[in-house]
């Protein structure tokens, strides 16, 4: 986990807001549940054990979520959240685009994108495991919110890249999808040595589509032709 572990509420009287305690405590809750179950697994893990690990009483828990399953969907998305704040960080993006400098060449930010992306998931290893793994044993929703997150993933790769058109898409989709398979045997393997191993193998064949002009951009012409 990252430094940003939520911190525990003072005892016996708090002057803090109704709001902020529930912020707290929400996120104590989320980061615990990802911690439980990476060691434990979706199925595995109870209320009980978020409990425990969080310090949060179990009445607390259910004004916050009303159960397992939210709680689940609740740090879901704070891992999405923590993978984008990452990447962002990284690679030096803003509101407006992962990278500012469009005049830079497609493949070197892909490169550095895709670099940060996999420190992002290596510094935030408990959110990693939920998203990745744990999150088909969590039922039909919770896997409608992987694709939609696979699906904003495919779009920052067609962003960064500047494809334009159906063919290039589906290229952008078959690079995610080896990337998930790629990194998801490392996260689930807890090794964090293969998870960046991914990176410089993956780049290069991807360099190697980008020449052929599989993403819809004009090939680069051999000079000895």
């Amino acid at each position: 986990m990252s430094d940003s572990s939520p911190r525990r509420l003072p005892r016996g009287r708090s002057a803090l807001s109704p709001e902020e305690v529930e912020r707290i405590q929400r996120s104590r809750l989320c980061a615990a549940i990802a911690e439980v179950m990476a060691e434990k697994g979706y199925v595995a893990t109870s209320v009980a054990d978020v409990l425990q690990r969080s310090g949060v009483s179990r009445q607390s828990f259910y004004q916050v979520f009303d159960s397992k399953l939210d709680c689940f969907m609740a740090a879901f998305d704070v891992a999405r959240e923590l993978l984008l704040q990452h990447l962002m960080e990284m690679v030096g993006g803003d509101e407006h685009g992962l990278l500012a400098d469009a005049a830079r060449d497609p493949m070197d930010r892909f490169e550095q994108a895709f670099t940060a992306y996999l420190e992002a998931l290596a510094i935030e290893l408990p959110y990693t495991r939920l998203f990745l793994i744990e999150v088909y044993a969590a039922g039909p929703e919770a896997i409608r919110r992987r694709a939609n997150l696979q699906d904003t993933i495919i779009d920052v790769l067609g962003d960064l890249l500047g494809v334009r058109d159906d063919a290039g898409r589906f290229t952008c989709r078959m690079v995610v999808a080896a990337t998930s398979t790629l990194v998801t045997n490392a996260v689930a393997d807890n090794d964090l040595d293969a998870l960046r191993a991914v990176g410089p193998p993956l780049v290069r064949n991807v360099r190697t589509l980008w020449e052929a002009g599989a993403f819809g951009n004009r090939p680069v012409p051999d000079p000895s032709a």
